[in-house]
């Protein structure tokens, strides 16, 4: 009896699993629906390109012909490519000037900024301008600064008796000249994620060190720097990232007719984007490109798992 009464409670077996396929089936046909235009947006944009490009690095391929297998001839002749080492070197020292001074430039902002005084509102806006302007309009910007026939800077050097300089035509200016142009450009960006990792420090913290006697350092450095590290730890990454992806400002602020080609005087400037574009678009060796591409991809994917190897040292998310 006790039997039958379970049996009559609950659905047939056999019907049950039938109905459930159906209802799965006909959700999923509508989540594929969904999800289709990112998904060929994924494949057409991103997959292909990639598994495109993989496949350029092996080959020799120059746009107009149909690309021919060459195995490891375009790694090959990277190791012997002095211009290749060159935009090496460049990019890592802009990546050591630009990565700290933006980084400990907008943490100092963001910590002014985030006390409460008056016309902080426009100090914060006057900050973030240069992040929403072009690379185009930041050349004007820096041309009236820096030209060595009537910027600005020469004018106060001359001013205060001394020899004014090339700037972007020094081969020893080039590239930290170009960290300050990037800093100030994005430093408002990295300024508003610091505010917001500061923003999150719970006040009970700043009470308590108070209480146990901390002054503004010492609370600055035993719970504001602890508490905001995921933030530092987010800047550096991204700060890192772009770098080594720094293109658009140097073709820009170093392609101009009177500074020569892109790439400063004697390659300065070079990086590795910027001789990825040389080879792939002016010279058409695409697969040499694409083996550039990938090298500078397996640098990045180091990189990042480093910093995630170090982050456990440092970066605390209690």
């Amino acid at each position: 009896m006790d039997q039958t009464i379970k049996q009559a409670g609950r659905p047939d077996s056999r019907a049950f699993p039938a109905a459930r396929r159906k209802r799965f089936s006909s959700e999923g046909r509508w989540g594929l629906i969904m999800v289709s235009p990112y998904l060929i947006h994924f494949f057409v944009f991103v997959a292909g390109p990639l598994a495109a490009s993989l496949y350029f690095s092996f080959s020799d391929y120059d746009m107009l012909n149909p690309p021919k297998w060459a195995g490891l001839d375009n790694f090959a002749r990277m190791a012997d490519d002095p211009l290749f080492w060159r935009s090496l070197w460049n990019t890592l020292y802009f990546a050591v000037l630009f990565v700290p001074l933006q980084t400990l430039l907008a943490l100092v902002l963001a910590v002014v900024l985030n006390q409460k005084l008056k016309g902080l509102k426009w100090f914060r806006m006057a900050h973030f301008i240069p992040v929403i302007s072009s690379w185009t309009v930041i050349l004007y910007v820096a041309d009236a600064i820096f030209n060595p026939r009537f910027g600005m800077a020469n004018a106060l050097l001359t001013r205060l008796g001394l020899d004014p300089q090339r700037w972007l035509q020094d081969e020893a200016l080039a590239i930290p000249l170009l960290v300050i142009i990037a800093v100030w450009k994005g430093i408002g960006y990295i300024m508003v994620i610091y505010l917001a990792g500061l923003q999150s420090v719970p006040g009970d913290l700043y009470e308590a060190g108070e209480i146990d006697g901390a002054g503004a350092l010492r609370k600055f450095k035993s719970i504001t720097l602890p508490m905001i590290s995921p933030t530092t730890f987010l800047v550096v990454i991204m700060s890192t990232i772009s770098t080594f992806q720094a293109f658009e400002q140097i073709y820009v602020l170093t392609g101009r007719g009177d500074m020569g080609s892109a790439g400063g005087p004697n390659n300065a400037a070079m990086v590795l984007m910027l001789d990825l574009y040389r080879e792939g678009f002016t010279y058409m060796r695409m697969g040499y490109a694409s083996a550039i591409a990938w090298v500078l991809f397996m640098i990045l994917f180091a990189l990042t798992m480093l910093q995630l190897w170090g982050q456990k040292k440092w970066v605390h998310y209690d």
